[in-house]
């Protein structure tokens, strides 16, 4: 199991920095790698994206879906591996969940308040 935490690390690692410094692509906005999920095969990689300040982050994550190919090949150069593995990008919604979550929370607190002020009368 140490070697695939390994592999997600180095892969991350290395994906997040050809994305900033090799891409050329001015679409694609800033985008940073949250987190990197290996198949046990070495097979696939799930990497989960955001994109700070984008407007539509679906778009965003088009373009640099356009660019998996570039990005893998400049991976197989990083990387000690005898193979790269498969890269899928996700848009991470982890922030955007919390977010809600967070509204939920607060407009519950806020109905409770207002119960426990309309009992106190």
């Amino acid at each position: 199991m140490d070697r695939l935490l390994r592999v997600q690390s180095i892969i991350s690692k290395n994906v997040s920095e050809i994305i900033q410094f090799e891409l050329k692509n001015p679409n694609i906005g800033f985008c940073t790698v949250n987190e990197v999920l290996l198949t046990r095969d070495f097979q696939i990689a799930t990497i989960y994206v955001t994109f700070l300040g984008a407007k539509n982050p679906e778009q965003n994550l088009k373009e640099l879906i356009k660019c998996v190919g570039y990005i893998r090949h400049s991976l197989s150069g990083k990387m000690d591996t005898r193979k790269v593995p498969t890269l899928r990008f996700v848009l991470d919604r982890t922030r955007e969940n919390q977010e809600h979550l967070d509204e939920l929370l607060a407009k519950e607190e806020a109905q409770l308040e207002k119960l426990k002020n309309s009992k106190k009368d």
